[in-house]
C-alpha cells in the first residue's frame, strides 16, 4: 500500500530539510511525498528538493500564499491514496514510521485514522517535556499495543483535552474528502475533524510504539496564537457546536465535556501572564473571558 506524505512547508528551512530527510529514511519504501511550498519568500528550500531528484518525491509551490486551513486542503486535493499524512515541515519521522502503519492499517483495515506514539522535540532536536504535553500523555488512552477505539468515551477524552498530535496522524483519505478542512478553524481544525469523525460512528487506531517526533516550540502557529488568545476564540466556537451534536446523540458525558472544557480554560490561564506583561488588553479579555465563561 502507498501512503500519501503531504508537507505543507513554509517555515524553517534547516528544520524541513530534516523533515524531508526523515521521510527519505523510511524502511519502507512504499511511500510519496508531496512537499506544497506556500510561497515561502527564499526559493532555495525548493530548489534543494528539486535537486533530490527521487521519483517518490513532488515538489509543488502554490501560485499564492493559502494560509495554514488553505495549504492543509489543498494537500487533501492532491492526495490520491487510500492513506493520507499531512506532516508538519519541521516534524520528524523515525525510521520504522511508514512500517509500523503498514502493519496498523493490515490490522485495522477499517480505522479512520491511525494514531503513533509521539516523541516531543525543542527547535534543537531535544526530547521534551512542557506542562501541555505532561497533560496529554495524561490523557491519551492507554493501550498496550495497539486498539481500534471509538464511541462516546473516546470523545468525551478528546474534548476533555485534545492529546493527539496532528502532524503523526494517519488519515483515510475518504473521511478527509468527504469533509476537509473548516476555514473557520486554523489551530482547532484537527481537532474539529477528529470529533466529526468520531461522532458520525468512525474509529481511531491507536498504537503504542513511538514512531513520530513532534516539534514544540515557540514559533508554531498554536504557541502564538495561545499567547495573544487567538485560539481560545476558536476553541470557544467549536466546543459549542460539538456540546449540541453530543446533545442531539443522547452523548451526556461528551456534551457536558464540551462545555466545561476545563484544559481549553487551564491553558488559557497559563498564558493569562505572558498577556498581562505584554500589555495585551485584547488578549487579557479573551483569555479571561475564555477561563471564566
Amino acid at each position: 500500500m502507498t501512503i500519501d506524505i503531504m508537507m505543507p512547508f513554509y517555515g524553517d528551512p534547516t528544520l524541513f530539510r530534516q523533515a524531508v530527510r526523515s521521510v527519505l529514511g523510511q524502511t519502507s519504501s512504499d511511500w510519496h511525498l508531496t512537499v506544497l511550498d506556500d510561497c515561502y519568500p527564499d526559493r532555495a528550500p525548493g530548489e534543494w528538493v528539486r535537486s533530490l531528484d527521487d521519483p517518490r518525491v513532488t515538489y509543488l509551490r502554490n501560485a499564492e500564499n493559502l494560509g495554514v486551513t488553505g495549504n492543509f486542503q489543498r494537500s487533501v486535493d492532491l492526495s490520491s491514496a487510500d492513506h493520507v499524512v499531512i506532516m508538519g515541515c519541521d516534524d520528524l519521522m523515525l525510521p520504522d514510521y511508514v512500517e509500523s502503519l503498514e502493519k496498523a492499517i493490515r490490522a485495522f483495515p477499517d480505522g479512520s485514522y491511525y494514531h503513533p506514539g509521539v516523541d516531543v522535540i525543542d527547535a534543537e532536536g531535544r526530547s521534551v517535556m512542557p506542562l501541555a504535553d505532561r497533560l496529554k500523555a495524561l490523557l491519551r488512552p492507554k493501550v498496550a499495543d495497539i486498539a481500534e477505539l471509538r464511541g462516546e468515551a473516546l470523545t468525551v477524552g478528546l474534548l476533555r483535552g485534545d492529546w493527539a498530535y496532528f502532524p503523526s496522524i494517519c488519515w483515510r483519505r475518504t473521511e478527509l474528502v468527504d469533509r476537509g478542512f473548516r476555514p473557520e478553524f486554523e489551530v482547532a481544525l484537527d481537532l474539529a475533524l477528529q470529533l466529526e469523525i468520531l461522532m458520525d460512528g468512525g474509529s481511531l487506531v491507536l498504537f503504542s510504539q513511538t514512531t513520530f517526533r513532534y516539534r514544540r516550540h515557540s514559533a508554531s502557529v498554536s504557541s502564538w496564537t495561545a499567547a495573544n488568545g487567538a485560539r481560545f476564540e476558536e476553541e470557544a466556537a467549536l466546543f459549542a457546536e460539538f456540546a449540541e451534536r453530543a446533545d442531539q446523540l443522547g452523548w451526556k458525558k461528551a456534551a457536558r465535556a464540551a462545555r466545561v472544557h476545563v484544559t481549553s480554560r487551564m491553558n488559557a490561564l497559563t498564558n493569562l501572564v505572558g498577556a498581562i506583561a505584554q500589555r495585551d488588553g485584547a488578549g487579557v479579555r479573551t483569555l479571561l473571558g475564555h477561563a471564566l465563561r
